[in-house]
């Protein structure tokens, strides 16, 4: 039996995070950003392909049935916002099956928000003032970057134009395992995150735009002015090698989210992996009609362990798994 029960986090640091959790709630407060509680349990989960969802059986009125503990506050939040919230953020519990490492932990604390009416370069402007008034030093210049272009400097190839054996073959090179086999973004993911993660927020804060169209998940999609090649309306913030924030111009075509949720289901039947039921409040909000604006997902513990100077998100948690 474990007996290990001291915190993963020292006291002081636990100190210092609820510092910067007041300066963060302080940051919101000025610019009239509502904060919210919603729940962790709910009816549907998070049918993305590359998230493990965790499930609970719970007697309701119902009876036994099904929950979802939420990968994200997402789901919840955007009902808020169809419901005439205003702009709104969130400090939620989130939950990710097997993830747990330097960077990640099964629970962990996401810092989610949202502006209707705002623009991604408006919301991408928010996330770097925010960024910059928790660490304790200058991180350098903002600095955009198009996800083709980095494939292309990194790996010298197209990720748009690359056959699929290409990409396989690259992955396999790069991840030291057996790729032959793997779908097309499962080879982009893996490439993305063993060559060019690394690299990404060195000396600056370094902001990834016009994905391809294929990982919009939640997001819109539009044509690249560059080429009219079609893109997600999405970025994501890297500083110091590490993925810190995920932002969309966020879909509110019902028919066309639930396309995605359904298409998400039937790649997870594909690979074998469990099918996730699908949040049918969510849909029947955005067919009630839910502002159109910009929200982006933040992982508060990796810009904490950022902030704090630590190695690992454990040490910015009170007991991280583990030793929960």
């Amino acid at each position: 039996m474990a007996t290990d029960w001291h915190p993963t986090a020292e006291i002081a640091t636990l100190r210092e995070r609820a510092r910067l959790i007041a300066a963060l709630r302080a940051f919101f407060a000025e610019r009239d950003v509502l904060e919210v509680e919603t729940p962790v349990l709910s009816y549907g989960g998070s049918t993305d392909v590359h998230l493990a969802s965790l499930s609970t059986q719970a007697t309701t009125p119902a009876g036994r049935e099904t929950l979802w503990l939420q990968t994200s506050p997402e789901f919840h939040m955007k009902r808020l916002l169809a419901a005439g919230s205003g702009p709104i953020f969130q400090l939620a519990r989130s939950f990710r099956d097997g993830e747990v490492g330097r960077r990640h932990n099964i629970e962990f604390t996401m810092l989610e928000w949202y502006r209707p009416g705002f623009s991604l370069a408006e919301l991408i402007s928010e996330c770097d003032a925010l960024i910059r008034q928790l660490l304790p030093q200058d991180p350098g210049p903002l600095r955009q970057r198009r996800y083709r272009q980095l494939f292309r400097e990194a790996l010298g190839v197209d990720p748009f134009t690359a056959t699929l054996d290409e990409l396989q073959r690259l992955a396999s090179k790069h991840g030291g395992l057996d790729m032959a086999n793997s779908p097309h973004d499962d080879c982009l993911d893996l490439l993305m995150s063993l060559v060019i993660e690394p690299t990404l927020g060195r000396d600056g804060v370094d902001v990834v735009v016009d994905y391809p169209a294929s990982q919009a998940a939640l997001a819109r999609r539009h044509r690249d002015p560059q080429d009219g090649e079609w893109v997600a309306a999405r970025f994501e913030i890297y500083l110091a090698g590490l993925e810190l924030a995920n932002g969309y111009d966020e879909l509110i075509d019902a028919n066309e989210q639930r396309s995605r949720f359904s298409a998400d289901n039937a790649q997870r039947r594909a690979l074998g992996r469990p099918e996730v039921d699908i949040d049918e409040r969510l849909l029947a909000a955005l067919a009630a009609g839910m502002p159109p604006g910009c929200g982006v997902a933040l992982g508060l513990d990796r810009l904490l362990q950022l902030a704090l100077g630590k190695e690992r998100v454990a040490e910015v948690m009170a007991f991280a798994t583990p030793r929960c």
